[in-house]
């Protein structure tokens, strides 16, 4: 229940209430008026609240009906957990969601922007006025302008087109995101009555049955991820700058695309994407009328699956980052006939509302011995795609080549794969554990690397979604609190993972090996050393000996033995997979990796054998946050030895105490099995590090963190809130 005013003035106005998610079964009043139910948790949706508001104080109530459960297979969240807005408008305005952009010709010379624009007249009596579309470059500059006139009845909505035509337009691309602003006024009697702006980006995607996909004519391979919508610590009420942090991590990473699993995403979500250059698949349904859960949205499916698909389609169109629609991640219906015809009405909701980008469903069961995916349901998709390819039979090696060799029409996605390299960050079995049900550290890989070689040399393979970009919470089973499939855990710190797609992923040189190199006891048994990296060699050496040099030739299947390389230096490549190994007899010290590309020495890496913990340190991702609820700092603290160097053993029980214009909002430590509450002021570090993560209290000023932890050095961190 909230309050608040109304001037006189205002009164005049139409004025929206809009709700960007609350989870689920909302119902709303305005001063004891009842607005309406809308069951779907995820979904963004809205109401006219005008005819029920008075000068003065006004009462919005909202009651949330979460306690069916299950209804979800993951942490949803519950109540308000997203932004809600009050929008005030002239009786004559543009249209809620009403403005519809598409670049139909683009090339590096021009483009063609069309805008089609959704004016209500809620006025008594006919009203005349014009639509002014300005678009606006980067820097504010104005690059085109078009006029339109208009006249329309009391209680009418008419539709405007308009367009424009721009010479050597700045392309939106996943290296260079370049976005334009549209600005756009309605003029009536000379009056400037309503303005909106809309962020779009000027780009071309294109799908080819042979070749994949491209993006302003370039081939791109979609390096992707699949991504919940938690924020680990903070839950499911996700301020901005966590997600900032994260998908900065992901970028760095070499993803370029997202899917987002399983629902529509935050709003405010997509706007980073574009900002950032992503690639985006937004999925609408987990389930449709079969459910997964007794109490999930199956039940409301029927009467509101075109409601809410309408409303993530109108909503979010116009993002340049999404370039695929998705109505469904493994439908249980995907096998029956009555599926066939669910898939063909939302595909024609997505082709009437948005032809301009093709619609796939994740489909879990495409080749299974019983219940297999319809062919119906598969011929009418515009792509297909593919969870876990490899889950039948030959498919563990021939991957989507079957179906290629079968239906060769069909253009072809991974919507879901690869859930082999997560582990929990800094933990590795060495074999000791009989009973455990995982592979050891040097052995998790192999599927995930063997998948992603198929997809990198096969074009019309258009790319592929790893379960997951980050862990998250909930579907796991006790002890766990959350799911660790991901190269990055719940507080964004990477795992050994995180380097595997980036050496693959990134061009600029880099290394990464794993484990750490602390393994008192174990003095002369053999451990596996693993390398990622992009270099063409590297060379491992252990307190300065030299264990010689390796190298990944994929795709090039080399051997140093081979007739034409007789005269080549003899190397040890390791064709078969994409990273290296040495079995070195432990004796502490100091790894060193030197990679070389050309024969130059292009990244070192190194890990040692560290001393117990001695103190703390507190690495933020920025020493500023704005004033509002959207700033954040994630501030990630590290158990050191003596001389610096990260304890990767370490569990000390780090507290915390915030002076200033600030509050701790979450703690974590990305330990998949650890019971902590998120809203302590204290956190036990897992495997050398924990994080903690601050919230300008909305006032300007300083903030003091203090971290400290028994028998350790404590750790300071001044931040500041504008």
């Amino acid at each position: 229940r909230k309050h608040f005013d109304i001037i006189k003035e205002d009164l005049n106005k139409i004025i929206w209430i809009e709700f960007d998610g609350v989870y689920m079964n909302s119902d709303v009043w305005i001063n004891g008026n009842y607005l309406g139910n809308y069951p779907y948790g995820y979904s963004s949706f809205y109401y006219n609240i005008t005819p029920y508001l008075k000068e003065g104080e006004n009462i919005i109530s909202v009651r949330v009906d979460n306690y069916q459960q299950p209804n979800s297979r993951w942490y949803s969240g519950s109540g308000i957990y997203r932004n809600v807005w009050l929008i005030k408008q002239d009786p004559l305005h543009i249209a809620h969601w009403g403005v519809y952009v598409t670049t139909p010709e683009v090339s590096k010379e021009s483009a063609v922007i069309e805008i089609k624009t959704k004016i209500d007249n809620e006025n008594k009596s006919l009203q005349n006025g014009k639509l002014r579309s300005v678009l606006l470059d980067s820097k504010g500059n104005q690059v085109a302008k078009n006029e339109i006139g208009f006249s329309i009845d009391s209680e009418k909505t008419q539709e405007l087109n308009q367009q424009i035509k721009i010479n050597s337009p700045s392309l939106w691309s996943v290296n260079s995101p370049t976005l334009y602003k549209l600005h756009q006024t309605i003029v009536n009697e000379n009056n400037e009555v309503d303005s909106q702006t809309t962020i779009i980006g000027i780009r071309k995607i294109e799908y080819d049955v042979n070749k994949g996909f491209f993006l302003n004519d370039e081939h791109i391979k979609m390096n992707g991820v699949c991504l919940h919508h938690d924020g680990g610590s903070v839950g499911a009420a996700v301020p901005i700058g966590i997600w900032k942090y994260r998908l900065e991590k992901l970028k760095k990473m070499g993803c370029n695309a997202i899917r987002t699993s399983h629902n529509p995403p935050a709003p405010e979500f997509l706007d980073l994407c574009d900002e950032m250059g992503f690639l985006v698949m937004d999925e609408s349904f987990d389930e449709w009328k079969i459910g997964k859960r007794e109490y999930a949205y199956n039940m409301y499916f029927d009467e509101w699956n075109k409601t809410d698909l309408i409303a993530m389609l109108h909503r979010d169109r116009n993002h340049p980052s999404i370039v695929l629609w998705s109505v469904g991640n493994e439908i249980p219906d995907q096998k029956t006939e009555e599926g066939a015809k669910t898939l063909k009405s939302l595909t024609g909701i997505c082709h009437e509302e948005d032809p301009t980008r093709p619609v796939t469903s994740a489909c879990d069961n495409i080749a299974a011995d019983g219940g297999a995916t319809t062919l119906e349901f598969l011929n009418a998709l515009d792509i297909v795609g593919y969870n876990y390819v490899d889950r039948w039979h030959e498919r563990q090696e021939l991957y989507f080549s079957i179906d290629r060799h079968e239906h060769p029409n069909w253009k072809m996605i991974g919507t879901e794969n690869g859930s082999n390299h997560g582990n929990n960050r800094g933990s590795y079995s060495l074999g000791d554990d009989l009973n455990s049900v995982k592979p050891d550290y040097n052995y998790n890989m192999i599927n995930s690397e063997q998948l992603w070689k198929f997809v990198k040399i096969h074009d019309y393979v258009i790319g592929d979604f790893m379960w997951t970009g980050i862990d998250y919470l909930g579907e796991s089973r006790w002890p766990g609190i959350s799911r660790s499939f991901a190269p990055l855990d719940l507080c964004g710190f990477p795992k050994d993972g995180f380097y595997f797609y980036q050496s693959q992923w990134t061009s600029e040189p880099m290394l990464h090996l794993f484990p750490h190199w602390n393994w008192e006891g174990r003095e002369g048994q053999i451990i596996p050393v693993l390398c990622y990296t992009n270099c063409n060699e590297v060379e491992l050496f252990v307190n300065g000996k030299s264990y010689g040099e390796k190298r990944v030739e994929f795709p090039r299947q080399g051997h140093s033995g081979a007739w034409n390389k007789f005269d080549n230096p003899v190397v040890n490549p390791t064709t078969a997979d994409l990273h290296l190994q040495w079995d070195i007899p432990y004796s502490p010290g100091t790894l060193k990796a030197v990679g070389r590309v050309n024969g130059k020495i292009v990244s070192t890496f190194e890990i040692k054998t560290t001393g117990n913990p001695s103190k703390l340190k507190l690495l933020p991702d920025s020493d500023t946050l704005l004033i509002d609820e959207r700033g954040v700092a994630n501030v990630r603290v590290e158990i050191l030895d003596s001389q610096g160097n990260i304890v990767p053993t370490a569990d000390n029980l780090v507290k915390f105490l915030i002076e200033g214009e600030g509050k701790i909002i979450g703690v974590g430590n990305g330990d998949p099995n650890d019971h902590m509450s998120f809203k302590l002021s204290e956190r036990k570090a897992f495997n050398g590090l924990c994080q903690v993560v601050i919230q300008s209290t909305q006032k300007s000023g300083k903030i003091k963190l203090t971290a400290k932890s028994n028998k350790l050095k404590e750790a300071h961190l001044d931040l500041y809130s504008h």
